[in-house]
């Protein structure tokens, strides 16, 4: 499968998706909104987790701003070209780790944000850009945001535009993990491997279980759990798992 604003590459069990536009930051336009879209969309069960970077110095600008069409019709481009991109991060078969190499800006910040979990080098930084130029945050950032830092936070990221540096935004709980330039690309294949090696279908019933918690009151979430669980504990993975530790030796996990 050919790309042009993004490369996908796959081996022992990890998809890298990387944004590649470096020339501009990785901004996003028509064409690699598209290509991310297609490419999470294509992944088959070999493929047990995506790890979601960008090329050169920054993981993405956001929007590209030159692109007049997109411009011109900007709730007709919200509903086109980025609900689907979203919704395949979102969806995707395998966890979706964002590993954040550099500036995280407007939409970009949010496709980084809406990924399962969230590494950044500790020179990036993230930002809610769009009152800069008249817009309010989108791409689920008035959404994710609120539940991740809360919604004091939240304004005063989304009013003022400030840049929140990779540190402030781990302790703030945006993301998982803030890691220095040195270790960053070896931390990140680290969580990587151990996904990709890991109880996949359980993973994703994680996934599904707290962000249905929002919405749910606790009798509700115990009634998902119950289900979650009960699927779980029909896998091959919780039986590889029980019979590892009673052997005491390391579970070999198919993701099944």
């Amino acid at each position: 499968m050919a790309f042009e604003t993004i490369t996908f590459s796959q081996q022992s069990g990890i998809a890298t998706l990387m944004l590649n536009r470096p020339q501009v930051m990785n901004a996003l336009n028509t064409q690699m909104r598209a290509e991310i879209t297609q490419a999470l969309g294509s992944i088959g069960e070999d493929v047990r987790c995506v790890v979601m970077t960008g090329a050169g110095a920054g993981f993405c600008s956001g929007q590209d701003l030159s692109d007049a069409a997109a411009a011109g019709d900007i709730e007709g481009t919200l509903r086109r070209e980025y609900e689907p991109m979203l919704r395949a991060v979102i969806e995707c078969r395998a966890p979706v780790i964002a590993a954040v190499n550099g500036v995280a800006a407007g939409a970009g910040a949010n496709l980084a944000l809406v990924a399962d979990v969230v590494i950044a080098v500790e020179s990036a930084y993230f930002t809610q850009a769009f009152t800069k130029i008249g817009l309010i945050p989108d791409a689920g950032g008035t959404w994710i945001l609120p539940r991740l830092v809360g919604n004091a936070r939240a304004m005063g990221m989304m009013l003022f535009a400030d840049k929140i540096p990779a540190r402030q935004a781990a302790d703030w709980g945006m993301i998982w993990q803030a890691v220095p330039e040195a270790e960053f690309v070896e931390t990140v294949q680290d969580r990587a491997r151990h996904l990709a090696q890991g109880a996949t279908s359980a993973f994703l019933s994680v996934r599904r279980a707290v962000r249905e918690s929002g919405a749910n009151d606790f009798a509700a979430q115990l009634e998902l759990e119950a289900e979650l669980q009960g699927q779980a504990g029909r896998s091959a993975d919780f039986r590889e798992g029980v019979a590892a530790f009673l052997q005491k030796r390391a579970p070999k996990f198919t993701g099944r």
